[in-house]
């Protein structure tokens, strides 16, 4: 499997893996723009114009944009995160000139008809309402506006309704205008594909793009803090987070070997002494996130109101006892099942678009995976335990809950069971 890149001349890439043996690709453009992008009063605006992508185009209606990749068994999709916006397609290998015309139609030339407008503006409210109604979904995005306050990286990403109720066609015109140039866009195609034919059609079909100047994203600034939401529900829903590393930052390697130890699977310690022992949780875990100039090592739990408080303070006693009794048996375990998870996850050729098309985003470059799992396997006991050791003396700190959670402690009282 060989990757290969090619930038055109007004910055826009492509980048390609062939993978021998498969009849079909993942082809799709990752938009380097996502909900960080949106200034305060476009919030939710990224993930409205990922929505009327597939609306109709000069071209094409939304039926004939679905009828064309359905038509050859295909399938189209799309998704917005914080920093990235991506439109993708799996479709046979002969079908890929078609995935790219249909993805490139849908990028260049979207009709914004008011009227289909007004249509998916009531399905977006209708997923807004549904998050707000789902614990394990909005409680993350109470944790991320606590952690970055006042911040586009703090911002949900579908937006707040009444945003979503005010845009119109000018505002979504204006935001592909500032955020989708040549240069805001990696072409990321894995599986059968051929690497020349897509660099050509890539040139037809954006080469006559103009360059745009990429807008300065605002500094992360992890602040930290409490939100409590006390609600009637069945179960109190617990989420923890500490400021970690960001994505150029090689210890974001030892922050997800440390997350995999502490919270990564049935072996891990939180697992173990909260569930198994303890039987204060159906489901636990431990997970450590990245961003451009930020992370969070993140830790959730569903239990009952009775138990949150026991469930909180075994938490932070089990983080303070993983600074200093770490095995290396449990560090060679996290490992393990991160280079598992890695190698796994990409024997898909949609995992390795998607790879492909992260690597370009963060280094410029797509590292050949033995030099990522050499970074893997460099990280020590050691390292781990220094890394668990500073996250609970000095990471600031950020705590959501949910739901019958009058009995929990506060962030302060969690501080000073650190501080212990």
């Amino acid at each position: 499997m060989t990757v290969e890149l090619h930038t055109l001349k007004n910055g826009f890439r492509i980048v390609t893996e062939q993978m021998p043996g498969l009849l079909s690709a993942s082809i799709g453009i990752w938009v380097t723009s996502g909900a960080r992008s949106e200034r305060i009063e476009q919030n939710g605006i990224a993930h409205f114009l990922e929505h009327m992508a597939f609306k109709g185009t000069a071209r094409r209606t939304s039926l004939q944009i679905a009828e064309a990749i359905e038509d050859v068994g295909g399938y189209l999709n799309a998704y917005t995160s914080r920093e990235v916006t991506a439109y993708y397609a799996r479709v046979l290998q002969n079908d890929v000139p078609l995935a790219l015309d249909v993805i490139a139609d849908i990028l260049r030339n979207p009709a914004f008809d008011q009227d289909e407008i007004e249509v998916e503006r009531g399905v977006i409210l209708q997923e807004i309402g549904q998050a707000l109604d789902t614990p394990d979904d909005v409680i993350f995005d109470w944790l991320q506006e606590k952690a970055y306050p006042k911040q586009p990286l703090g911002r949900a990403i579908l937006g707040p309704a009444e945003r979503v109720r005010a845009f119109g066609r000018d505002d979504l015109a204006g935001f592909v205008a500032q955020h989708y140039g040549p240069g805001q866009m990696i072409l990321a195609a894995a599986g059968a594909v051929d690497h020349a034919a897509l660099v050509a059609m890539a040139e037809d079909l954006f080469g006559d793009m103009e360059a745009v100047e990429t807008p300065v994203l605002v500094p992360a600034d992890f602040v930290g803090g409490e939100v409590r939401v006390e609600k009637p529900l069945e179960q109190a829903h617990f989420a923890l987070a500490f400021e970690g590393p960001d994505y150029h930052d090689t210890a974001i390697y030892t922050a997800q070997v440390y997350a995999s130890t502490l919270g990564g699977g049935m072996s891990s310690r939180l697992f173990q002494e909260v569930r198994e022992k303890r039987g204060l949780c159906y489901s636990i875990f431990a997970s450590a996130g990245a961003y451009q100039d930020s992370g969070m090592v993140t830790i959730y739990a569903g239990t009952s109101g009775e138990q949150v408080g026991e469930l909180a303070e075994i938490t932070i006693d089990e983080m303070k006892r993983a600074a200093h009794d770490m095995s290396a048996q449990e560090v060679a375990r996290a490992r393990t099942q991160m280079k598992a998870g890695l190698l796994m996850g990409l024997e898909s050729p949609g995992s390795r678009a998607e790879r492909l098309a992260r690597m370009i985003q963060v280094w410029g470059r797509v590292p050949d995976l033995d030099e990522v799992v050499a970074r893997i396997d460099a990280v020590t006991t050691g390292d781990v335990k220094d890394f668990g050791a500073n996250i609970i003396a000095n990471a600031p700190a950020v705590m959501a809950l949910y739901g019958p959670v009058s009995g929990a402690p506060t962030l302060d009282d969690l501080q000073k069971r650190r501080q212990g």
